[in-house]
């Protein structure tokens, strides 16, 4: 086991936007921060969105561009560790000396070799499904996580390729002009002594194949709205332009539905996301604006748009661009065999009629919950969390960052629903606690 150890650090469990912030306001303050990240690459959900707020010409969160600096600069700090492909296996100690066990897993490619070239990628025989490309569905068994993943540096899928599968293959490394590829790596136990922690574990996505009569996965023009961001990003897989996955035509109707698997106990899910409202009415803006002349509806059970400049863009979105609202629940959604369009079956519930609805495309909002990872920490560190999964605080207006385990702070969506700006602000004011708490530590121990 490799230990990592130095006075005044902080381990900070993931690495989205909130921990980003929470472990620049740290580092440049001197602290050594130590970013711990499942995922390949840092940066959260946010990278896998669509910046486009700009061209909506109304105030609101955007998403990559003030936030990919940060990730940069982030990567590069002489003060932050970053550990990608991670996960905690184990927490104990209290304040001031905490102890971590992370398990690194191997990416099979060296992160100071790689330069990004893609020549390995190109190189590679072997395709599999790719979850993010839902046009062409396929990536290469060795693949960079996104097309704005940073690090900018791919991994393989070991169970795909033929090299593990049967030694016949080692096509990406003889493509490599730096040898990056390591087919001997292998996962890592690392330990780490914090003097804190903070949760910063985001989100996760409530699956809508789940809720069978809209038909997520069975009708394949039937897609979420984080598929809809992908698809109007330049980066995504169709380049900026909308398209149904059935025939690859640009639809002339779409239909939002929000809330989906939120608010409801049927899902066990009786809390509203917060900021599912204004992304779904950004983005029906943004269909209006690539495509004016699509038809383009939006079913809601209520609005909920707090925020500045929230008001001025749904009233800009429901007056001016013309995007239709239709305050009901549908209740089934049916694909018509031939033309591959899609019936929607509602009632609207301000003229108390049942109705229908023929669209060519449908895009569902899914509920934002905690991440599943919340109960394993809380278990490690013997944490308390609400009826929903999120982190309690033991007194939500003198210490809204607090945890109920002195030295260990939360930040971001693991608190709570809350959108881009306050999950960057609340990580400020926890880096703040940890500083607070790190310098009176050491004025103890001076004055002893």
């Amino acid at each position: 086991m490799i230990h990592l150890e130095k006075a005044g650090s902080v381990t900070i469990i993931g690495g989205g936007v909130a921990g980003i912030q929470a472990a620049l306001e740290m580092a440049n303050l001197g602290i050594l921060v130590y970013l711990v990240e499942e995922k390949p690459s840092i940066g959260g959900r946010i990278i896998e969105l669509n910046c486009s707020s700009c061209r909506l010409e109304v105030p609101m969160d955007c998403s990559i561009c003030p936030v990919i600096p940060k990730i940069v600069e982030c990567y590069h700090h002489p003060n932050i560790k970053i550990l990608t492909n991670a996960e905690i296996m184990g927490i104990s100690g209290s304040a001031g000396n905490f102890q971590l066990n992370v398990l690194k897993r191997p990416r099979f490619v060296n992160e100071d070799k790689c330069t990004g070239c893609g020549a390995c990628t190109e190189k590679c025989p072997v395709e599999i499904f790719d979850a993010f490309n839902m046009v062409k569905g396929r990536k290469k068994a060795i693949h960079f996580p996104l097309p704005q993943a940073f690090p900018q540096v791919p991994i393989i899928d070991r169970e795909d390729c033929l090299h593990f599968r049967s030694g016949t293959c080692e096509k990406c490394s003889e493509a490599c002009p730096s040898a990056a590829i390591n087919f001997n790596d292998e996962e890592m136990m690392i330990g780490i002594k914090s003097e804190a922690i903070i949760l910063a574990t985001g989100l996760s996505l409530f699956d809508p194949s789940r809720i069978k009569e809209y038909g997520y996965k069975r009708y394949k023009n039937v897609i979420t709205i984080l598929d809809l961001e992908q698809m109007t990003s330049i980066h995504g897989p169709t380049r900026g332009k909308i398209v149904r996955i059935s025939d690859k035509k640009e639809p002339k109707s779409i239909a939002f539905i929000q809330c989906v698997g939120s608010r409801s106990r049927r899902t066990n899910n009786n809390f509203c996301s917060g900021i599912c409202c204004m992304y779904t009415a950004k983005d029906a803006a943004l269909v209006k604006i690539l495509k004016p002349e699509t038809e383009v509806y939006v079913f809601y059970i209520d609005l909920r748009v707090f925020g500045k400049g929230y008001q001025e863009l749904f009233n800009k979105v429901r007056n001016s661009l013309g995007v239709n609202y239709i305050r009901g629940r549908p209740g089934g959604i049916w694909e018509d065999p031939e033309t591959r369009d899609l019936i929607i079956s509602f009632e609207n519930t301000l003229t108390q009629r049942a109705e229908k609805l023929r669209v060519e495309m449908v895009v569902l909002s899914p509920a934002l919950l905690p991440h599943p990872n919340n109960r394993r920490l809380a278990e490690f560190l013997g944490l308390e969390l609400d009826e929903h999964g999120f982190f309690k605080s033991p007194n939500p207006v003198s210490q809204p960052f607090d945890t109920t385990l002195k030295g260990v702070f939360t930040c971001g969506y693991c608190r709570g629903p809350r959108g881009i700006s306050e999950s960057a602000t609340q990580a400020s004011a926890a880096a703040g606690r940890v500083t607070e708490a790190i310098t009176l530590a050491k004025m103890g121990r001076s004055k002893a």
